[in-house]
């Protein structure tokens, strides 16, 4: 079974070995699912559970806001099913995709390169260990940068066209995330404000 990086900082400093490993093994989904998809989105639930049960959330108000333990496992089971199925959606997106731009149509390689572009914000989760809003916003903010480096120079070398229609595609794959965020967020505003949501004490 082939392992695209052996740790996030190797991933870092040499993406496109990583890239290459993809193009040439076309991996299995369900190698790719469980051994990297699942890891990933765990990350970013456990670092922030641990970070709001020991310092409470910081939004900028004088003191932290805590919510109960058993809202707090809640929170972060939907986290990780959220960014579950968000990674594994944007590589069902990007399979769609795949003919209009003659890339690889192995659904096990557009998984490799959804998780290969989400290591940086995976890594980058270690700020959740401390849960203010502004220190969060400061690392979040390069991981993403990282993280679109990784798709537009990645893309064409992971699902095999070229530099262009790499581009056009990756644009394309930013564009549907877009939408999903601002879909998300606003399901989300939607429903804690019906009081589907986790009650917040100060």
């Amino acid at each position: 079974m082939t392992r695209f990086y052996r740790t996030p900082l190797g991933l870092l400093l040499h993406p496109k070995t990583a890239f290459a490993r993809v193009a040439e093994s076309e991996p299995a989904p369900l190698h790719v699912f469980f051994l990297h998809i699942v890891r990933l989105a765990l990350m970013p639930p456990t670092l922030a559970f641990v970070g709001a049960w020991n310092f409470g959330w910081r939004l900028g108000a004088a003191e932290p806001l805590y919510i109960e333990t058993s809202q707090l496992v809640l929170v972060s089971v939907g986290y990780f099913i959220a960014l579950l199925v968000g990674l594994t959606g944007t590589a069902a997106a990007a399979r769609w995709m795949a003919p209009t731009y003659g890339a690889s149509k192995a659904f096990g390689s557009h998984l490799a390169l959804v998780a290969i572009v989400a290591v940086p914000l995976a890594v980058g989760s270690i700020a959740h260990l401390f849960p203010h809003v502004f220190l969060n916003l400061l690392v979040f903010i390069p991981a993403l940068l990282w993280s679109l480096y990784l798709l537009y120079t990645g893309l064409p070398v992971a699902l095999g066209v070229s530099p262009e229609r790499g581009m056009l595609m990756a644009s394309s794959l930013v564009a549907f995330l877009l939408v999903a965020a601002v879909t998300l967020l606003g399901v989300t505003v939607a429903l804690w404000a019906a009081g589907i949501g986790p009650a917040i004490g100060v």
